[in-house]
């Protein structure tokens, strides 16, 4: 694609109001590449800047959730090339020299932009993505199945990895949907005893299918029972909504729990 040229892209353009566009292909900046989307995810927290819950200028392009292809270089990007396969998540990219970045906790950088939200994400054929926000894509991985794990699947799998569990540990993976069905497959790879719990008997089957050794309909039975019944949950992973509106990103939640003596 030639700078001048056109992509298309869905942008929003007013609360609740989304739109296809033609948009003008510009070459990317310092620090920065150029990609072609081959897949983006469609995230809850999109939703914050289609209805305007973040502050967001119009128009904006959403989408955290990208894979694509570097397709041009921007001057002092090292560590990647053209051609290459990357993903982009929320997390916009660190600047590599505030105290946080210093620090080596480059996810609290103060000078971090979030995709969708300060920028165009991946709502389009092509984005312009910060270096230093780059993640490298395997090539036995497809498109379609790489994105969600840029925003609902690092969630998930960050909350688990950190979290207090050893294998052999009872989990619970509270939430069966964009987020839990991800947490429910880590959790077993990971070698935990995983118990998942959602509302309705008909989620029993796909539970299962994902790994789950266990099963709790919550609107049959008091979750907090039925894991003291099979001997108390060392982590609980919350992804079900807690039925407020946020004005911030979804995330899951990790709670430890004592096993009952």
């Amino acid at each position: 694609m030639e700078v001048g040229s056109t992509y298309r892209a869905v942008q929003a353009v007013s609360p609740g109001r989304l739109e296809l566009t033609e948009k003008t292909l510009h070459a990317p900046g310092p620090g920065k590449v150029r990609i072609r989307v081959e897949a983006c995810g469609v995230c809850h927290s999109d939703s914050g800047t289609v209805e305007a819950l973040f502050p967001i200028e119009w128009p904006r392009v959403p989408g955290h959730e990208v894979v694509g292809r570097i397709d041009a270089l921007g001057s002092g990007v090292q560590g990647w090339v053209v051609g290459q396969r990357v993903g982009v998540g929320f997390l916009g990219g660190s600047c590599g020299y505030c105290e946080f970045c210093r620090n080596g906790d480059l996810v609290n950088c103060r000078n971090q932009e979030y995709t969708g939200i300060h920028h165009d994400g991946g709502y389009a054929e092509v984005m312009i993505a910060k270096a230093s926000g780059l993640v490298s894509i395997p090539d036995d991985l497809s498109s379609v199945d790489a994105a969600p794990l840029l925003c609902a699947g690092l969630t998930t799998f960050s909350a688990l990895r950190n979290a207090p569990a050893k294998a052999g540990d009872l989990v619970a993976v509270l939430g069966i949907g964009g987020l839990g069905h991800l947490g429910v497959q880590y959790a077993r790879h990971m070698g935990f005893e995983v118990a998942a719990i959602a509302r309705g008997a008909d989620k029993a089957e796909l539970a299962q299918k994902l790994g789950a050794h266990h099963y709790i309909d919550n609107a049959a039975a008091n979750p907090a029972e039925a894991l003291q019944a099979l001997g108390g949950a060392k982590v609980v992973l919350i992804t079900a909504s807690g039925g407020r509106r946020s004005r911030r990103p979804s995330r899951a939640c990790v709670r430890a729990v004592s096993r009952s003596s």
